[in-house]
């Protein structure tokens, strides 16, 4: 008897299991649905917008080729300050710059980060008041106009696209006063960006130096030293698997992915953050270009042999005061 009053608790004690269980699985489901659907609701009443948007980014698709849309509110963010004074961020000019004239600088070298670049041309930094009358453009990879809003911030910063379109767009200015910036090395020069690096990519590019001839831009070299200090990169030489597939990478995609580190937020071992080292941009003295709408491949190369030899007096001239020893000199390739 004991033995059968004893199941007879097991047997009822397991039956309420379940209908304690139950319910509550029920509720929790309910409210999970609930919520799902209301996300859906929301979503589902503003798809509009995105229609909007779409409908916005065709009718502005063209406006990284035709000079962009700057804003000088976005330029003067505090943020940017503090982003300046962090490495710190200088521009040192060399040279006057006749604001009559159109201009092309070629930026060496692209670093990982190009933040020489950013924060001397597409913030409220001291290039105006260096370069009075001279509106700065930098050109940066066509794909970065293709993603959805981030396209108005960096156009807002005066960012414009780097193909031939947009590079003859601003520099047709017939008034003058108009800088076109280019990073001469591009994403192929970013995998050899480590400290102590004075490898640029230029032998092969051209393309700045004929776009100057077409349009009688005046050429000016720019180096900036410390670019290459601000992350340490995974070993890549040349021929490695690494620099194989990244190689390989840069063709399919447009920009390369070089495996970089540098530090954290409160330690210095390891993280994204890059380090705080001086960034010191030079402005070199402009080369006088003629316009040629029709330049010969003789005419081009004599022009690039001249601005190699302008690039590598600016970087022998500043190089020992911006720390780097009397021994080192470019490597063009």
């Amino acid at each position: 008897m004991a033995a059968r009053r004893a199941r007879g608790r097991l047997l009822k004690h397991n039956r309420r299991i379940p209908a304690v269980r139950r319910p509550a699985q029920r509720r929790t489901t309910h409210s999970e649905c609930c919520c799902g659907f209301f996300v859906i609701l929301i979503l589902g009443n503003f798809w509009f917008l995105a229609v909007l948007y779409l409908l916005w980014l065709y009718l502005d698709w063209e406006t990284p080729c035709t000079g962009g849309r700057r804003s000088q509110w976005v330029r003067s963010w505090t943020v940017w300050k503090y982003f300046r004074e962090y490495f710190p961020i200088q521009l040192i000019k060399t040279s006057d710059l006749n604001p009559n004239h159109n201009y092309l600088f070629g930026f060496h070298p692209h670093g990982v980060l190009v933040a020489g670049a950013f924060g001397n041309f597409c913030t409220s930094s001291s290039f105006s008041s260096l370069f009075p009358g001279i509106t700065p453009y930098l050109h940066i990879m066509p794909i970065w106009f293709g993603c959805p809003f981030f396209r108005e911030y960096i156009m807002s910063a005066g960012m414009v696209s780097a193909s031939k379109e947009s590079v003859s767009y601003v520099l047709n200015n017939k008034e003058g006063g108009h800088a076109s910036i280019i990073v001469i090395g591009g994403a192929e020069e970013s995998l050899n960006a480590r400290p102590g690096s004075l490898t640029l990519s230029i032998l092969k590019r051209k393309g700045f130096i004929k776009m100057a001839l077409k349009h009688g831009a005046h050429l000016v070299p720019v180096f900036s030293f410390g670019e290459n200090e601000l992350f340490k990169q995974v070993a890549n030489p040349k021929g490695s698997w690494l620099r194989n597939v990244q190689e390989k990478l840069q063709k399919i995609m447009g920009f390369a992915l070089p495996l970089f580190h540098a530090r954290g937020i409160f330690q210095y071992s390891f993280g994204l953050i890059p380090y705080r080292q001086p960034i010191n941009t030079v402005v070199g003295s402009p080369i006088p270009v003629k316009q040629n709408l029709n330049p010969t491949t003789e005419e081009i190369e004599q022009l690039h042999a001249l601005y190699l030899q302008k690039l590598r007096k600016l970087f022998e001239e500043h190089k020992g005061t911006y720390g780097i020893p009397e021994h080192k000199s470019l490597i063009f390739e």
